[in-house]
């Protein structure tokens, strides 16, 4: 693969924010070693049509681990997310620049399979989305897509989906109930339940959290924990205080660029860039 370019240390100031590039770091102990790496961007820039999505974004993502990309509204988080399993293809006129690579394969080649790319890459969308089937058939139905007919099979990938995913043993009385009589905090793990039965290396979460209560947020963010290891998880999140919970590491994105990314505590307590440290003191955002 390519080496990764340097950044230059020049500034901008936009809507009265100081936006400085983030700086090449050297190798340090809490870098990642090579050989861990699962999703690397180098110089990745997304476009809608003439309108920039993400510029130039440089990063590593351990496997195992999860990863937390936080900023402003509009900054690009989602964006990047989508990025790394192709959902932006579904809007007109997208065109990605650089390199975006999940397990050494850049997912942006011609020759590249979507179907195999989104089996690898799950996505957790923001409201739940479970289909309108039983909760039985959310979970079977992507490894009956793949050829599995066996109905012990299928039950046995069904109860440890859902056990994986910490609901069991609420719904395991009642599999064939509409999966939309379920709670959003029961549908959303449902739809994290779905996605496991696919066998994924990544999961993507795209605020998984914002349509819920305090208690099934809780109960998501105890999943992530357990989950963790197993999956490489990335999140995107407005909330501060759920990324310094969940995540290991933790990227700070402001108007289509990654401005830090570090340990989550050395981000929170000792950020290098002055716009990372006013926005997660409340200055902007």
């Amino acid at each position: 693969m390519d080496a990764i370019p340097k950044r230059s240390n020049a500034t901008e100031r936009r809507g009265g924010v100081q936006i400085g590039s983030p700086k090449s770091r050297p190798h340090t102990e809490s870098a990642i070693r090579p050989e861990k790496v699962i999703i690397r961007a180098s110089g990745f820039s997304l476009f809608y049509g003439e309108k920039m999505g993400v510029s130039d974004i440089t990063m590593e993502i351990e496997a195992g681990s999860v990863t937390a990309i936080i900023g402003p509204s509009g900054c690009g988080k989602s964006t990047f997310l989508r990025s790394i399993n192709r959902m932006n293809d579904l809007i007109p006129r997208t065109r990605a620049e650089g390199l975006l690579a999940v397990g050494g394969q850049d997912v942006y080649d011609k020759r590249t399979n979507l179907v195999n790319l989104r089996r690898q890459v799950g996505m957790v969308f923001q409201r739940p989305n479970p289909f309108a089937k039983s909760i039985y058939d959310n979970i079977s139905y992507g490894p009956r897509l793949q050829g599995i007919r066996s109905r012990t099979k299928l039950n046995a990938i069904v109860q440890q989906c859902l056990e994986d995913a910490a609901l069991w043993e609420e719904v395991k009385e009642d599999l064939h109930k509409s999966a939309l009589a379920l709670s959003g905090g029961q549908q959303q793990r449902l739809c994290i339940a779905r996605t496991l039965a696919n066998k994924p290396k990544v999961i993507l979460m795209d605020e998984p959290c914002s349509a819920l209560d305090p208690l099934a947020t809780a109960r998501i963010e105890d999943l992530i924990a357990a989950l963790k290891g197993t999956y490489t998880i990335v999140i995107v999140t407005h909330n501060m205080q759920q990324a310094a919970r969940v995540s290991d590491r933790t990227a700070f994105f402001c108007l289509g660029k990654l401005i830090e990314y570090d340990l989550t505590d050395k981000l929170f307590t000792n950020p290098s860039e002055k716009s990372t440290e006013d926005y997660i003191t409340g200055r902007f955002g």
